[in-house]
């Protein structure tokens, strides 16, 4: 569903490589982390990604869509929700799922879907005829989460989804990430909780300093030590 081919991004000015030929996928079916510490580059990955950056170098194909020679096409399959939680405040929970939703031509069932059965189980029901301007900072996550949904989405893609999240609500989201990917659909999030990535993702990839350190398929690594193998690879000593 995706592949991130040789990708690099070099910044405007900047001497430096964000992110250097870096080369993953992700198949349909699957959830995949992406792990590394701030400002190892995991948000300059996904913004290229969802083509909110242009990158300097590589090839980034979703759904077989090249996303640059077809970005219309590839966007399409694509749903996101952004770390900083941008969304339009002057519009109502449910005019803002409405709205996104016709840009991304979903029918009425979808959207009726997320509006009545996917808002009640994240418990933001009560709130959708609420200027979003009014919302807090969990129920602009939650609202984000639906609008990226609105059109099911073949490759579902998250930036930093838990933060700002109360407990119920994060184990609901892994749960429906889990179970979005065994619907035949494909996520890629990014993530600091490691207990997460390790209970929801089948594969972890991890960047180091703009640079692929390892990818490790957890299904192959049943007894994986995520924590003590994520504290070395970021120069933390820890007890055998």
């Amino acid at each position: 569903m995706l592949k991130v081919s040789n990708f690099s991004k070099k910044y405007s000015g900047s001497k430096v490589y964000s992110a250097h030929n870096i080369n993953f996928t992700v198949g349909q079916g699957e959830v995949v982390g992406l792990v590394g510490s701030n400002g190892a580059g995991k948000s300059t990955i996904i913004k290229s990604i969802i083509g909110v950056l242009p990158f300097t170098e590589g090839e980034i194909t979703v759904g077989g869509f090249d996303l640059i020679k077809q970005p219309e096409q590839a966007k399409k399959h694509i749903g996101y929700v952004p770390d900083d939680h941008s969304v339009y405040e002057k519009l109502t929970g449910t005019e803002y799922i409405n709205y996104i939703g016709s840009l991304y031509g979903a029918g009425k069932e979808q959207k009726k879907y997320v509006i009545e059965d996917l808002a009640k189980r994240f418990e933001i029901q009560h709130a959708l005829n609420i200027q979003i301007a009014n919302y807090s900072h969990g129920m602009r996550q939650k609202i984000c989460i639906l609008g990226a949904l609105v059109h099911n989405p073949s490759l579902w893609v998250l930036d930093e989804p838990m933060v700002g999240l109360d407990h119920q609500t994060m184990n609901l989201l892994s749960e429906y990430i889990r179970g979005y990917a065994d619907g035949g659909r494909s996520v890629l999030f990014s993530s600091h909780n490691l207990d997460v990535v390790r209970k929801t993702c089948d594969k972890v990839v991890f960047i180091k300093k703009g640079e692929l350190a390892d990818i490790v398929d957890l299904r192959k690594e049943k007894n994986f030590e995520l924590d003590k193998y994520y504290m070395k690879l970021n120069g933390v000593s820890v007890n055998a």
